[in-house]
């Protein structure tokens, strides 16, 4: 039997109804059972649409008019929302968000983990899913002998021009930039060019406490030597009573990494802070924060709730970070145990242990998965294990650990749904159950989403 080609050709233009979205918001739609995945397109949408790409299994295309229109679409109020690329959802009412990340946490569980019949809750959303960011890093650009500041297109490294503000991020952090960028300009700073490797400003980097107010400024430039940057700190502060710091971050790298090695202080703290429900946290220009911190309480109360303290529990919270959740699950364990590789953020873990007096947390720096059997050898046996891993999820060796300490209850936090249905495959195989996820939309008007497990073991 010959091979069958497939049933549409590039450049070709054909009607398409839309009958499903993917993971990354596009839509799906057929042709003979071929599926084309077309961006900005929704469920019961119909469109002429204009193919792309052909590939043996599924093609691309683009939308070139729109026939019937689905109900749930919207006119995103970004300018620049179709060059821009950092948000993926904007064209899509948020109840259809919130939809649409939750059946992607089940599709996903049920396809990779293997996992249904259990409670997945509707996503926890946000009031307002707009200006929740409190940090934004932009890159430097020029133009006309100018400064620009701007993300860049999709796929590219070319700024977006016209870009005025990021209407996901806060307002303050949006007017720093602007202004970081208006003097800079004016005090004739020229701005880094990848392709020479010249030029001195490579990025703005702004955090603002959600609940303090408090804004941080970080420029970040090629060199250190940077004699305008006195100016700059004059005018940045008198004109914002609200920035407690100013940093320098030098990167002389020829790298897409935003952040160098160094980081100097210009003026002021060296941190500022935020508060999560009870708990404060000292932030400096480096520190891994959440981005989200509205919907970071939401997510570690869900934490607590599932771990069901009595104030009698040993507990280990592997991937800590700067401790995030480890001094919440203090306020109602015996005793936590956190451990992180970077040993940055185990400093500041310690740090805000200190800052919010709690004594019963203690951290480590080390690797989960080797920690863990050295824990386990000294005796240490958890009620709990807390883990939120990175997107690639939990290293096998770690996994295991996890299943020989058998602890009472896991509380797995995961910002990628197929490594948690990859893990929690494993950790039901070693004798755990998974008794119900909650997905929470940590980044609205975006395709991500976090979510939350519990699992307990199966009594032998």
């Amino acid at each position: 039997m010959g091979k069958v080609a497939p049933p549409v050709k590039k450049n070709e233009e054909i009607e398409l109804v839309f009958e499903d979205i993917t993971h990354e918001g596009a839509g799906v739609g057929k042709v003979n059972g071929y599926p084309l995945f077309v961006p900005n397109a929704l469920p019961g949408e119909k469109a002429l649409v204009k193919v792309i790409h052909v590939k043996k299994n599924f093609g691309f295309g683009k939308v070139l008019n729109r026939i019937q229109v689905s109900e749930e679409r919207v006119d995103p109020p970004c300018n620049v929302y179709e060059k821009c690329g950092g948000c993926q959802l904007q064209h899509m009412s948020y109840e259809m968000q919130l939809d649409m990340k939750r059946k992607q946490v089940e599709n996903t569980l049920r396809k990779i983990g293997h996992i249904e019949g259990i409670p997945i809750h509707d996503t926890i959303g946000m009031e307002e899913p707009w200006r929740y960011r409190n940090k934004v890093q932009i890159p430097v650009g020029s133009k006309n002998g100018e400064l620009i500041t701007g993300f860049y297109r999709q796929r590219s490294h070319d700024i977006i021009e016209d870009m005025d503000r990021c209407i996901i991020t806060d307002e303050t952090n949006d007017r720093l930039v602007e202004a970081v960028r208006a003097i800079a300009d004016r005090l004739g700073i020229s701005a880094y060019n990848e392709e020479t490797h010249r030029g001195v400003l490579r990025h703005i980097m702004v955090r603002t406490g959600q609940v303090t107010k408090q804004s941080m400024v970080v420029i970040v430039t090629r060199k250190e030597n940077v004699p305008e940057l006195d100016a700059v700190v004059k005018e940045i502060t008198k004109a914002f009573p609200e920035v407690k710091s100013i940093v320098q971050n030098i990167n002389p790298e020829r790298t897409n990494v935003i952040l160098g090695r160094k980081t100097k202080l210009l003026w002021g703290e060296e941190y500022i802070y935020d508060k999560i429900g009870d708990i404060q946290f000292a932030i400096s220009a480096k520190s891994f924060y959440q981005v989200n911190p509205i919907q970071t309480k939401k997510l570690y109360d869900k934490a607590l709730e599932y771990a069901s303290l009595t104030g009698a529990e040993t507990v280990i919270d592997a991937y800590c970070g700067i401790g995030t959740i480890s001094l919440f699950l203090a306020q109602k364990a015996k005793k936590v145990y956190g451990v992180e590789v970077v040993p940055e953020a185990i400093a500041d873990a310690k740090a805000n242990a200190k800052l919010n007096q709690i004594d019963n947390a203690e951290f480590f720096v080390g690797q989960a998965e080797k920690v863990m059997p050295w824990w386990k050898a000294q005796g240490l046996h958890p009620d709990v294990i807390v883990v939120d891993p990175p997107r690639k999820g939990c290293d096998e060796a770690f996994l295991q650990a996890m299943i020989e300490m058998k602890p009472k209850r896991i509380v797995y936090v995961s910002c990628n749904p197929s490594t948690l249905a990859r893990d929690l495959r494993i950790l039901e195989d070693g004798g755990f159950k998974t008794v119900e996820v909650q997905p929470v939309d940590m980044f609205p008007q975006t395709t991500h989403v976090e979510c939350i497990a519990l699992m307990s073991r199966v009594e032998e």
